[in-house]
C-alpha cells in the first residue's frame, strides 16, 4: 500500500534542479514597479532567463543590516550573484533572491533523480505586469530625481521584502532545519554563540554597565586599542594566494569599534582567520543597502574566494554576503610573491 500512496509535494530545498522561467513569463509575474511582494527582479537577471540550476538554499531567514529578517517563497541559486552592470558597477556581489515564481522544477532524468517527489512551489500570479524598460528604470528609485544618483535593487529592498524577526523568536531555526537549510546538529553547535553575540549588542544599548560582559564588546573579540590604525600595501591582485593573519594580529590594527581605516573587521570573518586563501577581486565601490547610494570605499580591499559570511553568530541565515579585507589582514603566502610589490606601513593620520 505504500508504494501505492502519492509522495507529498515539498518545498525546493538546497540541491533541486529549476530552470528560470523565460523573460516573458517572468515580466508578466511583475507590477508596474518590476517587483514581486517587495522584492525587486533586477536587470542582471535576465541574462538567467531559460537557463537550469541548483538550489543553493532556502531564503526563508535572510537579513538586513545583521537583523534576521523573515521571506516567503525565495531561494539563492547556487553561484549565481549580482555583477552590478546595470547598477552604476556596484561591486557588492550579493547573492540573488529568485522567487519560487520565477522558476519551474525540472522534469526527473537519471542525473536528477530527486526531482521525482513533486515540489509545492508558488504558482506565478498574473499581476499588472511590465516591460524590460519598466526593469531597467527601477533601478533608481523615485527620489532620485532630487539631484543626488540613488539605486534601488534587492539588497535596498530587504526591508520591505521581508519581516522582522524578533531577536529572542527561534523558531526561524526549527523552520529552517524542518525545511532542509540546516541540520539539527549546526543549530545545536550555534544558538549558544548567537544568543551571546545579541546579547552582547542589546547590553551595550539597553543595559547598565554592571549586566554587561567585557563591557558589551563583541564576542568572540574583535575589537583592537588603536587611535590611528595602520595601513599595509601589498599590491595583491586577483589569483594571489594569502594567508589570513591571526585573530590576535588582526586586533592589532583595528580600533576600539573594531575598524580599521573605515573598514570593520566583522565577528563573520573570524572563521578564516590563519586559513590560506586566494583574491577573487578587487573592491573599490558598494551600493549602501540602507540609503541607496553609491558609497567608495577608501583605500584598498579584497574579497577572498569562498570567504563569505556564514552567519554562525547571526542566526544562521543563507545570504552569504561576501566579506571585504583590509591587506593589513592579510600576508603574502608565497615568498616568491613577497619579492614583489614591497610592502609598507603607515599609520592614518
Amino acid at each position: 500500500m505504500d508504494a501505492l500512496r502519492t509522495p507529498k509535494p515539498r518545498l525546493l530545498r538546497a540541491g533541486d534542479v529549476v530552470e528560470v522561467r523565460s523573460e516573458e513569463e517572468i515580466l508578466a509575474t511583475l507590477g508596474p514597479d518590476a517587483t514581486v511582494d517587495g522584492l525587486p527582479f533586477m536587470p542582471e537577471m535576465l541574462q538567467q532567463c531559460g537557463s537550469r540550476v541548483t538550489v543553493d538554499s532556502r531564503a526563508d531567514t535572510t537579513c538586513f543590516y545583521g537583523a534576521l529578517r523573515d521571506m516567503d517563497a525565495a531561494v539563492h541559486l547556487t553561484g549565481i550573484r549580482c555583477d552590478g552592470s546595470a547598477h552604476g558597477g556596484c561591486q557588492a556581489g550579493c547573492l540573488i533572491y529568485w522567487k519560487e515564481e520565477w522558476l519551474r522544477p525540472v522534469e526527473p532524468t537519471p542525473e536528477h533523480p530527486q526531482a521525482s517527489q513533486p515540489l509545492l512551489l508558488a504558482q506565478p500570479l498574473h499581476r499588472d505586469g511590465c516591460t524590460r524598460d519598466d526593469v531597467s528604470r527601477a533601478v533608481h528609485p523615485p527620489e532620485s530625481s532630487g539631484g543626488e544618483e540613488l539605486w534601488s535593487c534587492q539588497a535596498t529592498q530587504v526591508r520591505a521584502a521581508t519581516r522582522p524577526i524578533r531577536t529572542w523568536d527561534l523558531r526561524h531555526y526549527v523552520r529552517d532545519v524542518r525545511r532542509g537549510n540546516l541540520r539539527p546538529g549546526t543549530v545545536l553547535r550555534r544558538i549558544l554563540p548567537s544568543l551571546l553575540f545579541t546579547y552582547q549588542g542589546l547590553s551595550r544599548r539597553r543595559l547598565p554597565r554592571w549586566l554587561r560582559v567585557a563591557k558589551g564588546a563583541d564576542i568572540p573579540f574583535i575589537h583592537g586599542t588603536s587611535r590611528q590604525t595602520p595601513s599595509v600595501d601589498l599590491g595583491l591582485q586577483p589569483g594571489d594566494r594569502v594567508r589570513v593573519r591571526s585573530r590576535r594580529e588582526i586586533r592589532a590594527t583595528n580600533d576600539r569599534k573594531a575598524r580599521n581605516r573605515g573598514l570593520a573587521f566583522d565577528v563573520e570573518m573570524t572563521p578564516y582567520c590563519g586559513k590560506s586563501m586566494r583574491v577573487q577581486r578587487l573592491v573599490q565601490q558598494i551600493i549602501d543597502e540602507w540609503t541607496g547610494r553609491m558609497l567608495h570605499l577608501p583605500g584598498r580591499c579584497v574579497v577572498l574566494e569562498g570567504g563569505v559570511c556564514q552567519a554562525l553568530y547571526h542566526g544562521l541565515c543563507q545570504r552569504k554576503t561576501e566579506s571585504y579585507w583590509r591587506e593589513v589582514w592579510l600576508e603574502r603566502e608565497t615568498p616568491a610573491a613577497a619579492q614583489g610589490p614591497v610592502s609598507r606601513a603607515a599609520a592614518q593620520t
